[in-house]
């Protein structure tokens, strides 16, 4: 496996994703934050289950890090970014992932007001809306 550029990976998915080591690895079965540590250093390798895990927790795509665990050249240095169902990449921020989650989980009437209010048009219950909004955001970044 390329240990090095895996580990460089690691490391700056974690870091975009604004979680420590400790953190990290408390979101992938059987990992330390000793074992983050080493991998980033290039001197463990995880599992492909474990890659998978982190991958989740951060926000990148699997086959980035698969891909760079492989050795395959031609991954993306920027760990933060996904692919679109057109094939571009996209960089998305960890508040964007935030949004996102919270948008998935949201009713359709929901969906569709929020969507009102991010394009800088009048809804009805605005307030109710972004409140719901900001209360789920400060749920989950709570949960970190």
């Amino acid at each position: 496996m390329a240990t090095k550029k895996l580990g460089e990976l690691i490391k700056k998915a974690r870091t975009d994703a604004g979680l420590t080591q400790e953190q990290l690895a408390k979101k992938v079965d059987g990992v330390s934050a000793s074992d983050i540590s080493k991998a980033e250093r290039g001197e463990k390798e995880l599992s492909q289950a474990a890659l998978k895990q982190i991958a989740k927790a951060t926000g990148v795509t699997q086959a980035s890090l698969l891909e760079a665990a492989k050795g395959k050249s031609g991954t993306s240095s920027s760990s933060s970014s996904k692919k679109t169902s057109t094939g571009t990449s996209v960089k998305v921020t960890a508040a964007e992932k935030k949004l996102l989650e919270l948008y998935r989980k949201a009713d359709a009437d929901t969906k569709k007001e929020a969507v009102r209010v991010l394009s800088g048009k009048q809804a009805d219950g605005l307030s109710d809306i972004m409140s719901s909004l900001l209360d789920g955001a400060i749920d989950i970044f709570s949960k970190k």
